[in-house]
């Protein structure tokens, strides 16, 4: 069987060493760089399963990295999660809003480290289940799942990869509350941890971009989308 393959891009040597030994421990195959640039360079040749960038690094940090991956359609369902030595709201949002699909935070703990990357990797493989081509036109939008766009009057709206699949499952069922538990587990996945903020974030961030009016929020129960 192939071995898992991952790219871990962080500019601490100390740090990419560190996580690198954990990961061959456990088998996997691991692709290493210490800066942006030479990590687009590496994901691009190599298709790695899972990208673990670091947020903070010199010239190009993790955000721009995941910003310029998920612009290429290769990448659309590559999973990517950030490593972070911040606690502010900033670097998990902008982590989230470029399409990354969860952050770790330092200092790591190898077991929780493993353990949060086995869960991402579930996740993929999840992802790689082939599903039928799905068109939903409704309230002037046309969203298409297998394109991973949405369109209105011919015009695109740029959403991440997260808002799109939040919109899509809210524009699903019309009018039904989907509670905020359900769409961690559907969008996010029940492996994958998240903060707590991170629906509230990506609502706002659809309401920008598609109107205030669609998205109705349910107090103290979650989401339902209306026209």
């Amino acid at each position: 069987m192939e071995s898992v393959k991952i790219l871990v891009v962080d500019d601490e040597p100390d740090i990419l060493e560190f996580l690198r030994y954990n990961l061959v421990k456990e088998g996997y195959t691991v692709l290493t760089a210490n800066n942006g640039e030479e990590g687009i360079k590496l994901a691009v040749a190599e298709k790695p399963n899972l990208i673990i960038l670091d947020i903070m690094m010199p010239k190009m940090d993790g955000v721009e990295v995941c910003r310029q991956l998920r612009t290429k359609p290769e990448f659309d369902r590559t999973v990517i999660t950030f490593l972070t030595a911040r606690e502010e709201d900033y670097s998990q949002i902008a982590a989230l809003d470029v399409g990354g699909d969860d952050y770790i935070t330092k200092p790591i703990r190898p077991r929780v480290f493993l353990s949060r990357v086995k869960a991402l990797l579930r996740r993929s493989e999840r992802a790689e289940i082939v599903e039928e081509p799905d068109l939903i036109e409704v309230a002037g939008l046309i969203i298409d799942k297998e394109k991973v766009t949405v369109t209105r009057d011919d015009e695109v709206i740029e959403l991440a990869k997260k808002e799109f699949e939040l919109l899509h499952l809210l524009v699903s069922k019309p009018g039904k509350v989907f509670s905020r538990e359900e769409i961690f587990n559907k969008v996010w996945g029940t492996d994958v941890i998240v903060g707590n903020r991170t629906i509230d974030v990506h609502i706002r961030k659809l309401r920008e971009k598609i109107g205030e009016h669609y998205i109705k929020t349910i107090k103290g129960i979650g989401y339902k989308f209306e026209f």
